[in-house]
């Protein structure tokens, strides 16, 4: 499992100070592009997302996104973006992506992402390491 943490600032909320709903697509992202980035750097990958795409025109992309809320997160709350594996196949992955506050869940996201190459805009299958160094985290 890979975490990240992260605070909600004033421009993640409503008036009311109440995080926005779609500010947790944000938060997720940013927990999935620090992920890759850890991976990369332990391959050789400097800035990972960036070199994934220089060195082996591959790219990630949301295909789709499954979000259950249960309680909302507030300003200034320091919140905890905890990313698994859920599943992997040749040409996509499944992360099972949960915000934390604490010990309370307040909100768990399916992210279903496709792996493609960026010249031809085509699925294309992930290295073999790939896999294998997220099952790691």
């Amino acid at each position: 499992m890979f975490s990240f943490p992260i605070r909600v600032y004033y421009s993640d909320t409503d008036c009311g100070g109440i995080v926005y709903h779609a500010r947790y697509l944000d938060f997720a992202e940013h927990a999935r592009t620090e992920m890759l980035r850890e991976i990369g750097s332990k391959h050789g990958l400097e800035g990972s997302q960036s070199s994934l795409n220089a060195k082996l025109k591959l790219a990630f992309v949301v295909k789709s996104i499954t979000v259950e809320y249960e309680k909302p997160a507030m300003l200034d709350d320091m919140l905890e973006v905890r990313t698994e594996l859920e599943s992997a196949k040749r040409f996509s992955l499944v992360f099972r992506q949960t915000v934390m506050r604490s010990d309370e869940v307040l909100c768990t996201l399916l992210v279903r992402v496709a792996a493609i190459n960026t010249e031809t805009l085509r699925p294309t299958p992930m290295p073999a390491w790939f896999i294998p160094a997220l099952q790691e985290t």
